[in-house]
């Protein structure tokens, strides 16, 4: 069973004003939040709160383009948590240090005695082609995305390995399939997704669980997408779900190692790679047995978004801006 969808916009004592009763899926739970500061960050430690758990509220305060932190961003959500009859604490430190990512889980154990989710939501975006982009835009978004998410699951692992539970929720993106302008965001997404996977089979055996959600929600970080998304939610919309994976209802399922997307009143899982098909030479292949053999017998798996960017190509072409 899923948990209930947020409503958007109101606050808890708005929900109890109109006689929606704050939940309990998260109960006595202490959970940590990344990039929680605004879009679906903020929705997720909202949620969480609103569900019962204590929530550890990070986030960096810069703007996606960089610039000066700002501690009160993290502070702010904390406040609205507090107002509202609940617990939290702000933890305003860069996740791509490892001394960041370990405050977090230390701030958590602190404050609260304990830890039993993490969800890393911090990201940040350098966009431009490949051919033109410089380490300066790439270093940073893989730091913040990818090392981010390994500096809190690190930290957050070897306490949960201790106490035989835990959940690691990392956040991915559609683009982990590739992207035109984006190839550090697309990598780092694509990573994630790996380090979760590594992270299920690895911690399994303490208890614990790892999983991706891919959102597609109006955020900060989706306002420029060169496209029309037919299929689009809020940031409100991804809080359910991830609150759902934190869960023991969740744990009870054995749901470990996935990739969700969650896209308004859409839920879809990913597959898991696996071979599609196979061919064997006699002796050792050579170029010549592979151009005979590969086109007709291995081939190839094509990529869904070539297709999308002829259609984008088209689109540009009579001036429209084209659906995904």
């Amino acid at each position: 069973m899923f948990v209930s969808r947020v409503l958007k916009n109101l606050t808890v004592r708005q929900k109890l004003r109109e006689g929606a009763d704050v939940g309990n899926f998260l109960a006595g739970k202490v959970v940590a939040v990344t990039g929680a500061g605004r879009g679906i960050g903020r929705a997720v430690a909202l949620a969480c709160a609103h569900e019962g758990a204590k929530v550890v509220v990070n986030d960096y305060g810069v703007s996606m383009e960089g610039g000066e932190p700002r501690s009160g961003i993290a502070e702010g959500v904390v406040k609205e948590i507090v107002a509202e009859g609940g617990s939290a604490v702000a933890v305003a430190d860069d996740v791509s240090t490892m001394a960041g990512g370990q405050r977090i889980v230390d701030t958590a154990l602190a404050e609260y005695g304990r830890l039993d989710g993490v969800v890393c939501v911090a990201g940040i975006l350098r966009e431009r082609m490949l051919f033109n982009m410089s380490e300066e835009e790439w270093d940073p978004v893989v730091a913040t995305h990818l090392k981010g998410t390994f500096t809190v699951f690190r930290a957050a692992a070897a306490v949960m390995r201790k106490q035989k539970s835990g959940t690691l929720i990392g956040f991915t993106s559609g683009n982990h399939q590739g992207s035109v302008a984006q190839a550090n965001y697309a990598s780092a997404k694509g990573g994630i997704i790996s380090l979760v996977r590594s992270a299920a089979l690895g911690l399994n055996k303490y208890g614990v669980t790892a999983n991706c959600v891919a959102p597609v929600a109006r955020t900060r970080m989706s306002a420029n997408v060169p496209m029309e998304l037919a299929e689009m939610g809020e940031p409100e919309d991804v809080a359910p779900m991830v609150v759902y994976l934190l869960s023991d209802q969740a744990k009870e399922q054995e749901i470990t190692g996935q990739v969700y997307t969650v896209a308004g009143p859409k839920i879809a899982v990913w597959a898991q790679p696996r071979e599609l098909r196979s061919a064997y030479a006699d002796g050792a292949w050579t170029p010549e047995s592979i151009a005979e053999s590969l086109p007709g017998g291995v081939g190839q798996d094509p990529m869904p978004m070539l297709g999308k960017l002829k259609e984008m190509a088209e689109a540009a072409a009579r001036k429209d801006r084209p659906n995904a």
